[in-house]
């Protein structure tokens, strides 16, 4: 089954991301946009779980287009889809929020579950690098927080290994997800729902696929 699938890339030179506007956490980057959308949909069977633990149905086969390119920030040079698009400002009723707060659950749920099954102790980068298993799931966990404070959400970050705090701040990031908005940035700051759920859900699907590559 051939679908649409709208694309933004955001980047420029040296690296470039291409990230899927209705499907939160699918987003990969390259060194041009070509080789960036080549490697979001050489991903697809690797996000396909999600969609599907969302209830929803990926497709088999797209015809991609690239609706906006945002230039490169510090964000995107450093390795993060870091900027909130035009699309991302569009109005979300009742059924939109229902559908984003779904594929972010069913992201994090993803993560949970490779971190689960995963050796304490992950294979190194070429040069050394990259967090054993619990340092990353608590850098997930330490990030969620900070994505939640962007979110208009303040509570005490969870203490390392607490999965009743950091569940609780997770249903909390989700009932807001679920709130229809008129598209505006959350609490008066940078993110639009849209947005907080893509980033959100890639953050969790980047590290999980990367718990896989890595696991011994």
């Amino acid at each position: 089954m051939t679908g649409r699938l709208t694309v933004a890339l955001e980047g420029t030179g040296r690296k470039v991301f291409a990230s899927a506007l209705e499907w939160p956490g699918w987003a990969r980057s390259g060194k041009t946009p070509e080789a960036a959308i080549e490697s979001l949909l050489a991903y697809a069977p690797r996000y396909e779980p999600v969609a599907r633990a969302a209830g929803l149905t990926l497709g088999t086969s797209f015809d991609v287009d690239v609706v906006e390119h945002l230039e490169a920030g510090s964000g995107t040079e450093f390795g993060v889809p870091s900027r909130p698009t035009e699309a991302d400002s569009r109005p979300t009723a009742a059924a939109d929020g229902a559908r984003l707060a779904s594929i972010v659950e069913a992201a994090w749920a993803e993560f949970d579950r490779v971190a689960a099954g995963a050796p304490a102790e992950l294979r190194k980068g070429p040069r050394g690098g990259g967090r054993d298993r619990d340092k990353m799931v608590g850098h997930v966990t330490e990030s969620d927080w900070y994505y939640a404070r962007e979110m208009g959400i303040r509570e005490r970050q969870p203490a390392a290994g607490d999965r009743t705090a950091a569940d609780a701040l997770r249903a909390a990031m989700l009932a807001i997800l679920r709130k229809p908005s008129d598209g505006s940035p959350l609490a008066d700051r940078k993110w639009p729902v849209r947005y907080a759920a893509r980033r959100i859900a890639w953050h969790a699907m980047d590290h999980a696929w990367e718990i896989e590559d890595r696991s011994t």
